[in-house]
């Protein structure tokens, strides 16, 4: 079934009441079909609407043969005026008490802002106190009652009302009952309400009759953009803001990334908007996830993905961060939470995105605060299920511990997809380096990209987290700030990149005899590291303290495998951490402390190889690794000391003949390190002679 509709089965014209009864006929009917019954009707919806609402009701029942009375809060126009009256809370409850005590015949009383009778944690306001037995007090009274969405009524009204009626934005299905044929021109001689309602599906029919008569434009115009743009900046709140990330242009590498991206959710919507079947295009949403999460190190970018997605899809974006969400009023969590979602509906297309989504959704029986945090995760849930599947709402979480999560939040119809974004690899960082070179302005040559690429390889000087794209960033700025401060028209060189990677770094003033102690470790370590087989390559040497936590330290480069590590690559790394304690007491008269934590982490890789991952004489998981494994022998335990001990025992004398064997190298090194404090790749094959070691 084709989804265009010709112009001339639109509508000449079309008040707002007309397209409230058009947009909502079940709604209306059920209504009425409940307050002919006597049923109280709690009816949520903007409070917009609610004035349209309501008068397309009362015209119903008022064919019925029912009586009605509308408590407006507003003053009787013909009463004398009154000095000491009230606000319209206190107006509106007169009218109720009038109401109430007054009937001696059944008729419908209608609450327009009964929300108002209630703060914002969702509890009784003292004035509310009086209206509840009023409420409860005439039994010939059938009451109506109208609450925004985003606002929560406490159990005692709620239970007043036992039927409920919620109306959020409109259908798909009866936008074409909505739109004039004339504004349908302003988008295109055939007239897409799949379209249409991508940009609308969270406006009220009242609110759609104000927005779409100001569409200004030619008639059947060849670009139905500008229209759409129009559409948009109508349904744009202050809450929200339309971003402008392009998914290639401003976020370099992650090719993988982007590409699970399109293929799992752009393509699939690009596809549907090309489509003119309805049941093709209902196909295709059934298979949308709604619910995403980003997980990855801090700084690599999740949120400026979420803001790249949105771009592409022309969508809004709300970003809500999570432990500004907690408050310690009960209810006012949850209630923020409905306020986001009926935000971003009413501002579809329309992307949430919790950032730290962690901070309130972990596993639930792990709380360690007030418990609001299941109160939220449950709101989350039914906010999430209650979306329409043709509805253009996404909702996005960032977190660093995906494992931590609720597994309710998880499960296939909320957060199904899952998109990984990892540190940036040596290809991504080049990319990201690039993008930052082009809009900074920054002329990196090609021998400082190359550097740059290579130096972010490690762990960020003066912190223990690794390069991510934010530092990328930052380095960039600085680089930038720097040749605007000092003037700089030529090309950024190694040097610069140097310079704004260490200059603002407080690095410890050594003396000679500690260089020389730092230098000689370092130079041991370099040195085992050249000549065994399955170590990674250097990048860099330093013995400047450029390194939270370490004096010196040598930096490696990006493994060629990065996701299978081998026994013989654990081995050589166990050799490379004695390199420095053996190079010590190779030319050095005493041992320093320096050694301690390459010890500990040699003793740490020993046991895992030989105590969990069964890689000593017995192939099988040893003491209490696995829940039910059973402990072994006192005859085991020494057998599997002794494996370990002597592990380490030979890792420790195969340093040892590497240093002695290769003791001018060593001691080359070891002055050139002491010379220029940070050696490079290309000074490093200086001592090698740029030869690749053999092991």
């Amino acid at each position: 079934m084709s989804i265009s509709i010709p112009l001339t089965d639109l509508p000449q014209s079309l008040d707002g009441f007309q397209a409230v009864e058009a947009a909502y006929p079940t709604e209306l009917t059920a209504i009425v079909e409940a307050l002919r019954s006597d049923l109280p009707v709690l009816i949520e919806c903007d409070k917009g609407l609610t004035p349209w609402l309501w008068r397309c009701v009362r015209d119903r029942i008022k064919a019925a043969g029912l009586k009605s009375v509308y408590l407006n809060g507003r003053p009787d126009p013909g009463a004398p005026p009154n000095p000491m009256a009230g606000g319209i809370v206190s107006t509106m409850i007169g009218q109720l008490r009038d109401a109430v005590r007054g009937a001696t015949e059944q008729q419908v009383i209608v609450i327009p802002h009964l929300d108002l009778l209630v703060t914002s944690q969702g509890g009784l306001t003292a004035e509310a106190r009086e209206v509840v037995p009023l409420l409860y007090e005439n039994p010939n009274l059938v009451w109506v009652g109208f609450k925004d969405p985003s606002m929560p009524l406490p159990k005692v009204i709620e239970t007043l009302f036992p039927r409920r009626v919620s109306i959020l934005g409109i259908s798909r299905d009866r936008l074409r009952y909505l739109i004039t044929e004339r504004e349908a021109r302003k988008f295109g001689r055939d007239f897409n309400p799949y379209g249409l309602y991508t940009f609308v599906s969270g406006l009220h029919a009242a609110r759609l009759r104000r927005v779409l008569p100001a569409i200004q434009g030619e008639d059947f115009p060849l670009d139905p953009r500008p229209a759409y743009d129009q559409l948009r900046q109508a349904t744009q709140s202050s809450e929200v803001a339309l971003p402008n990330t392009d998914l290639e242009l401003d976020i370099g590498g992650y090719a993988m990334v982007k590409a699970r991206l399109r293929s799992e959710i752009l393509d699939l919507l690009a596809e549907r908007s090309k489509l003119q079947d309805a049941e093709s295009i209902t196909r295709i949403e059934q298979l949308i996830p709604r619910g995403m999460i980003f997980w990855g190190p801090p700084g690599t970018g999740k949120t400026l993905f979420a803001k790249a997605m949105a771009t592409a899809l022309g969508a809004a974006v709300t970003i809500i961060s999570g432990p500004e969400l907690k408050s310690r009023w009960v209810g006012e969590s949850e209630e923020r939470i409905r306020q986001v979602f009926v935000q971003a509906r009413q501002a579809a297309p329309a992307i949430i995105v919790f950032d730290e989504l962690d901070s309130f959704a972990t596993a639930r029986g792990t709380y360690t605060g007030s418990g609001v945090e299941h109160s939220m995760v449950n709101q989350l849930l039914t906010e999430m299920d209650g979306f329409r599947r043709n509805e253009m709402v996404f909702v996005v979480g960032t977190t660093n511990f995906p494992e931590s999560l609720d597994p309710a939040l998880l499960r296939p119809g909320r957060f199904e997809f899952q998109l990984h974004i990892p540190f940036p690899d040596g290809d991504d960082r080049r990319a990201i380096l690039t993008v930052y070179d082009k809009k900074l302005q920054l002329k990196l040559t090609d021998a400082a990209m190359e550097y740059a690429v290579r130096r972010t390889a490690g762990v960020v000087e003066g912190g223990t987290s690794r390069f991510s794209g934010d530092h990328l960033q930052a380095l960039g700025r600085s680089i930038a700030r720097r040749r605007i401060r000092e003037r700089l028209t030529g090309p950024t060189d190694v040097l610069d990149v140097e310079h704004a990677l260490t200059a603002h770094l407080d690095l410890p003033k050594l003396t000679a005899t500690e260089e020389r102690v730092v230098a000689t470790h370092e130079s041991g370590h370099a040195i085992c590291a050249l000549h065994c087989e399955h170590a990674p390559p250097i990048e860099r040497i330093s013995i400047r303290g450029d390194l939270a936590g370490a004096l010196g330290f040598v930096q490696y480069g990006d493994q060629a495998h990065k996701h299978v590590t081998t026994r013989k690559q654990l081995i050589d790394h166990m050799c490379v951490l004695f390199g420095g304690r053996e190079a010590e007491e190779l030319l050095l008269t005493d041992l320093s402390l320096g050694s301690a934590q390459d010890l500990e982490r040699a003793t740490g890789i020993a046991r895992g190889l030989i105590e969990e991952l069964g890689m000593g004489s017995e192939v099988r998981v040893w003491p209490g690794r696995t829940v039910g494994q059973p402990e072994p022998s006192e005859t085991g335990k020494q057998r599997l000391e002794a494996e370990v001990l002597a592990l380490l025992a030979e890792q420790r004398e195969r340093a040892r003949v590497l240093v002695r064997k290769h003791r001018r190298q060593l001691e080359a090194l070891r002055d050139l390190l002491l010379e220029k404090k940070v050696l490079d790749r290309a000074q490093l094959a200086s001592v090698t002679g740029g030869q690749p070691p053999s092991g």
